[in-house]
Order: structure tokens, then sequence, then C-alpha cells
């Protein structure tokens, strides 16, 4: 059986004068604050679907990368992920710049860049976002 997660936005006035609230529902962690100048500029203290996103990508590779090194018997110490999302007024999402950072004995620098491309291929946020091109950097501690 599938898993649903569910999130609510609530949106008043206009896009430009506007503002809204986007709430975590599934989890309860939160509600936050969201505006079209938060999206297309400087956050100040609001998110914005692009960094809603972000979170969800870093999250995702770095539990599929987790789980392929642990399956193929180097289960990693530790992985840090952060995603970077672009966002183009007018054009959209433009671009997911991931940059992986992984400390995993047992493994070269270049058998953890392949289980990375691989997780980066494989993870569901990948696959969802195929669409939107992504790129890898990989940084690697044996």
């Amino acid at each position: 059986m599938a898993t649903i997660r569910t999130a609510k936005a609530h949106w008043e006035g206009s896009l430009m004068e506007g503002a809204g609230q986007v709430a975590l529902e599934s989890s309860g962690i939160g509600t936050y604050d969201v505006t079209w100048a938060s999206r297309a500029n400087e956050a100040n203290g609001k998110t914005s679907p692009e960094e809603l996103i972000a979170a969800a990508h870093s999250t995702c590779f770095s539990m599929a990368l987790s789980h392929a090194l642990a399956g193929a018997g180097n289960a990693p110490e530790s992985i840090d992920t952060s995603a970077e999302v672009s966002f183009q007024p007018g054009e959209g999402i433009t671009g997911i710049k991931l940059s992986v950072n992984g400390k995993v004995p047992g493994l070269t620098a270049e058998q953890f860049a392949e289980f990375a491309e691989q997780a980066k291929k494989n993870c569901p946020v990948s696959q969802a976002l195929a669409a939107t091109p992504i790129t890898l950097d990989v940084n690697f501690t044996a």
C-alpha cells in the first residue's frame, strides 16, 4: 500500500502583492510563510516551492545513496547532501544541483562517485523531476 504525505497551501491576494502559507500536514512539524518576493528574490525568513523541492531532493538522494551503499556491504559513516534548485521567473525551475560529501570506509572515490550517480538516477524525487536538468558534484572521504 502506498504511503501518502500531505501539505496544504493557503494564498490570499494577487501573485505579486499577496502572501500565503504552506503547512506540512502529515508530519505536523510546521506552517511556513511564502510570498512571491521570497520565491523570486531574497527569502527574508519565508520559504518557496523551490526550497521545499531542494529539501525533498537532498533527503531522498541521501537515503537512496545510503541504501545502495549498505546493500553493497559498505554502509556509510556519513552522507551530507545539499540541493540548489534554480528558479527563473517566466521560465520556471531551470536546474537542480546536488552536492554530496560522503565518508564511506572501504570504497574508493571512483566507486563512491558511481554509487552517487546511480542514486541521482534512481531516487524517487530525481525520477519525478526528470524533466529538469540535474547535476551532481561528489566529494569523498575514505
